[in-house]
């Protein structure tokens, strides 16, 4: 604990920024976002969010309330043409618009390696926070803190940083110098350096763990299981975290290890929506077990249509161009609307797995693993452009077949239970228990999963390398690997190879990992 105190209170020299004191300054106002996967236009399906709304969503706040921070929970990038094109270039220049005040990593902040994010980062203005990152023998060395306080009226704010554990989620090689700390314990000592050593009355994590995600610790966790953290603004998991329904209350009204109230706050995704805690500064520190913040959830919609921002306006501008012409090029038709959420896409993409697997091979192999989590976006019914695959499958992945064996086979069975299934090819059929995340039965071509057996895997290099904690994967021996990017192998798959003229995303839309006992 010392240790650890003397290494905060050295870091103390550059991790402190006050803001000038109010001393009429009476509450606090928190915007906060999470999980943009470079929306910069509203939702397809939806039609809510978009960047514009936001900001003017943003300006009105500005406008009404004193004392205003805007933050981001992580994963602004990833999930749309504007960062496959533009590497984050456009959301840094946007978020900069946006007044954005102080931010952490997300998962998908590494998507294209080390260097790509240090150049992303350098141009962003808010101030960057990494608690349980120890960074300084990566490419990141000085951009980030680990703490930072802000002072508002007489009162003292504590802001840190909390990430997951890169192993199991970021691709190897694209976190290189990274050093992970436990979340909960760094979150909780720095929280409690915050308030015993510099006199911070309050303290603020914003996370990229998730709310309960399957390999914990999640921000349900972390806000049991602390004594010094009084709000959590979390991200990752997508949890839509709504204080006006009955569900959204119960998950935003936590209680710590020592029976304080914590408030646990997230948007969701996409920047549907704008979070917005209010603080009493006048209630901080009089050892209330009953105040809480307020939380609520701001709509991004068509009544913000009308106050765009000329200079964000002018920022996307410049880059759609580029989007558009990917959009407007035809590579395929979909028979019908293909729901990301659904079954059809991920046996689809599974399927497809399979089928390039056999052709690189010349040979079948045994069945094919996707995982879900690689699938961005829903296909509408109609002609699909190379923008839309690219889109729906925007990682850096490359198929491969590799040779694993049963047992090791059993770890990643057990590893997609724990995400309520996952997508494997129509060679598979699996039962599992959802409660203890175990896979109760698994067939391969209709013969029970044998341990002793080496079984011939198509997948792509992220779940070869134990991504989505698929680790036993690790453990095969690689057969053939192909040279395209996976949106690359699909667009000439529906352009030139055996699936042109096909219609995109026909398939079964029966799962082929069906929970028991639920």
């Amino acid at each position: 604990m010392k240790n650890i105190i003397r290494a905060l209170a050295f870091s103390a020299l550059a991790g402190g920024l006050l803001w000038p004191s109010d001393a009429d300054a009476e509450k606090l106002v928190i915007l906060h976002t999470n999980d943009t996967h470079s929306q910069i236009d509203p939702i397809e399906s939806s039609g809510l969010g978009g960047i514009l709304r936001r900001k003017a969503a943003i300006d009105s706040v500005r406008a009404a309330e004193k004392n205003v921070i805007l933050v981001d929970a992580g994963d602004a990038v990833q999930g749309s043409l504007f960062f496959y094109l533009y590497k984050g270039e456009v959301e840094s220049q946007l978020m900069n618009a946006m007044g954005v005040d102080m931010g952490i990593l997300g998962n998908h902040e590494f998507d294209n390696g080390m260097d790509a994010l240090e150049r992303m980062l350098r141009e962003r203005k808010d101030e960057l926070l990494a608690t349980n990152y120890f960074l300084e023998d990566s490419k990141l060395k000085g951009l980030f803190k680990p703490y930072t306080l802000r002072t508002i009226g007489d009162k003292r704010i504590g802001f840190i940083g909390v990430n997951l554990n890169p192993t199991g989620m970021i691709a190897e090689g694209n976190a290189d110098g990274v050093v992970y700390s436990d979340a909960l314990k760094t979150a909780d000592l720095t929280a409690e350096y915050l308030k015993k050593v510099l006199k911070a009355d309050y303290v603020v994590a914003l996370t990229h763990i998730g709310y309960a995600p399957e390999t914990p610790p999640g921000d349900d966790v972390l806000a049991d299981q602390s004594e010094y953290i009084d709000v959590i603004i979390g991200g990752h998991s997508h949890t839509v975290i709504d204080p006006s329904t009955a569900t959204g209350l119960q998950r935003s009204q936590a209680v710590n290890d020592e029976d304080m109230p914590v408030l646990i706050a997230q948007t969701g995704k996409s920047g549907a929506y704008l979070g917005k805690i209010s603080i009493d500064l006048d209630s901080i520190g009089k050892g209330s077990k009953s105040y809480r913040p307020t939380s609520e959830l701001i709509l991004i919609d068509s009544r913000f249509d009308k106050n765009s921002d000329p200079e964000m306006s002018a920022i996307i501008d410049r880059y759609r161009p580029g989007v558009d012409s990917l959009l407007r090029i035809p590579v395929g038709h979909a028979r019908h609307d293909i729901e990301r959420a659904g079954t059809r896409e991920i046996n689809f993409m599974a399927d497809f797995i399979y089928t390039r697997g056999t052709e690189m091979l010349g040979a079948k192999p045994d069945f094919a693993i996707i995982n879900k989590g690689g699938l961005r976006t829903d296909i509408p019914k109609g002609v699909i452009s190379k923008g839309q695959v690219i889109n729906m499958l925007p990682f850096y992945n490359k198929i491969l077949v590799l040779d694993v064996k049963g047992s090791d086979l059993r770890q990643v069975f057990d590893a997609m239970a724990r995400t309520d299934g996952n997508g494997v090819s129509s060679q598979v059929y699996v039962e599992y228990d959802p409660e203890n995340d175990i896979a109760t039965k698994v067939m391969i071509n209709g013969k029970q999963l044998d341990d002793n057996k080496v079984y011939r895997v198509a997948t792509i290099d992220y779940l070869a390398n134990g991504g989505d904690y698929m680790s036993g994967l690790r453990e095969g021996e690689i057969v053939i690997e192909g040279n395209k990017w996976l949106y690359d192998e699909m667009i000439d798959w529906l352009t030139t190879g055996s699936g042109r003229g096909k219609s995109f995303g026909y398939g079964s839309p029966k799962p082929r990992m069906i929970p028991v006992n639920k």
